[in-house]
């Protein structure tokens, strides 16, 4: 009985997050950026703006900071837009030797087969017209939340302290509990920790594709590194899709076959650099999923959401891992989100336990041995003082 009103929760969950994703996208994400900017809001209000004024700015310096990297991506498509003659000779080149093949092989004329290709496009796009309308829709939501992201960023801003009180006193007995606030507070930590980091992942990826491609020789390589080090935001799958758009462009612009493999195995240096190196010392151990939770969230937040729900999956999964992490009943479950941890790295932890361990009880020694002595000291000086005023009281006499 548990069990079938536990699936028959989660099924109703899904089924609320899918009709109810045009309000659930836009103020998950906006959550996420009023948590990133609190900390600019705050220091606007050290120096005595008001909150109104402090949450305006910080909202205006992120929109800024969005439209900064809009406006390049603008530019730098419309560069590459520059190369679609190139492009489409090219892909005509190999049409036509493809077609030269079929018909040297499979005795199939090449008119014969653009008039099937076209005639199967036509047939596509009727029996598409719904999805390709729905896609026109969803693109008009997408602007809609564009606008509606920035004025719950800025109420958020505005009601975070109000916000807090509304969970501790739905969380706790108590009229101050310092454990919910604990969980907020990491929780809170966790998504900073995560946007920050990915952001200076991306900043660092940017560079090393960019420089890579442009040693390389491939033409936009400024817009493909970028492009690239964004989509690393989606685990696993966002760096295969980076890496396969300058491949392609290579292949298609170039006259060698050594550019396309120069650009995979320079990307896959890269990511073997990035989630080695990069990812776990600048990210941090703080959002520690592991891989087989992180694909099932890509996969579940794609069905649901879609691109969104990819991206979004990633930061609640770890917000929900240190949530289970402080209740008590819920720690299996934070466990089951956790990374597996090798033998090595559990003997490492016990060491690591000992070791401050041992350096906790020395310095507790320490720290009551320099008592004893302080106050062995005070005991000589009262003494001291002592004999000192009843020499003085005997030569009174």
């Amino acid at each position: 009985m548990k069990i079938t009103v536990i699936f028959g929760g989660l099924i109703l969950l899904v089924f609320f997050m899918i009709q109810a994703s045009s309000i659930l996208i836009p103020f998950l994400f906006a959550v996420f950026f009023s948590i990133l900017l609190t900390p600019l809001s705050t220091f606007f209000e050290k120096y005595r703006i008001h909150r109104i004024l402090a949450s305006i700015l910080s909202v205006l310096l992120g929109i800024t900071f969005l439209a900064g990297i809009i406006f390049f991506f603008y530019t730098q498509i419309a560069n590459l837009a520059q190369d679609l003659g190139v492009i489409e000779e090219r892909i005509n080149e190999i049409f036509d030797q493809f077609s030269g093949f079929f018909n040297a092989y499979l005795n199939v004329e090449p008119d014969t087969q653009l008039d099937s290709a076209q005639d199967a496009i036509v047939s596509f796009l009727q029996d598409n017209a719904e999805s390709l309308t729905r896609g026109v829709m969803t693109a008009a939501t997408t602007v809609t939340m564009f606008f509606l992201i920035p004025i719950y960023v800025f109420l958020l801003l505005m009601y975070r302290d109000f916000l807090k009180d509304f969970f501790i006193m739905v969380f706790s007995r108590q009229e101050r509990n310092p454990k919910v606030e604990l969980i907020l507070n990491k929780v809170r930590s966790v998504v900073q920790n995560y946007i920050t980091g990915m952001f200076i992942v991306i900043c660092i990826l940017a560079v090393l594709n960019s420089t890579a491609l442009t040693i390389i020789g491939v033409d936009h390589p400024l817009f493909f590194g970028v492009f690239a080090a964004i989509l690393n935001v989606i685990p696993f799958l966002g760096p295969i899709i980076g890496s396969i758009l300058p491949i392609i462009y290579s292949l298609l612009t170039m006259d060698s076959l050594w550019y396309p493999v120069a650009v995979l195995a320079t990307f896959y240096v890269i990511q073997l650099f990035e989630s080695n190196l990069f990812t776990p010392m600048i990210v941090g151990q703080r959002v520690s999923l592991n891989p087989l939770v992180t694909l099932l969230a890509i996969f579940i937040g794609g069905q649901i959401w879609g691109l969104a729900g990819m991206i979004l999956f990633i930061p609640a999964l770890a917000m929900l891992k240190e949530v289970f992490d402080e209740v008590d009943s819920m720690r299996p479950y934070g466990y089951l989100l956790g990374k597996v941890k090798t033998r090595e790295q559990t003997e490492k932890e016990y060491f690591a336990g000992r070791l401050s361990r041992f350096k906790k009880n020395i310095s507790v020694s320490e720290s009551k041995e320099s008592k004893d002595n302080q106050a062995e000291v005070s005991k000589k000086e009262r003494k001291k003082k002592s004999g000192a005023g009843k020499n003085a009281a005997k030569k009174s006499e």
